[in-house]
């Protein structure tokens, strides 16, 4: 099936697919469903994007936890927000790269 983003494309898709047509008539709601649904690129950089921040998160929390342990900083306090900054930032990465991306027209 075409990887259709806009209802102009769909309209176009229709109008000179006459399986997609046939489809449509017996049921459209399945018809629909099978159209397009967004799924993340499966690209290498993704990947590797994906497992530096992955890692990174990990590595804070352990981090976080291995400090809060030990006690053996002069400012613990300071240290917990460096480490939450950057947990907070890697988390919001990864939101921003797995959330489907608005299409407009």
């Amino acid at each position: 099936m075409a990887n259709i983003k806009t209802f102009a494309e769909f309209q176009n898709v229709l109008a000179s697919d006459t399986k997609l047509q046939q489809a449509f008539k017996e049921d459209p709601v399945k018809a629909s469903k099978e159209i397009n649904s967004y799924t993340v690129p499966d690209t290498f950089i993704y990947r590797v994007v994906v497992v530096a921040l992955g890692s990174a998160l990990l590595l804070v929390i352990v981090a976080v936890v291995t400090l809060a342990l030990m006690g053996k900083t002069s400012n613990q306090e300071a240290v917990l927000t460096i480490l939450t900054s950057i947990a907070s930032g890697a988390i919001g990465a990864l939101a921003g790269l797995l959330a489907p991306s608005p299409t407009g027209n």
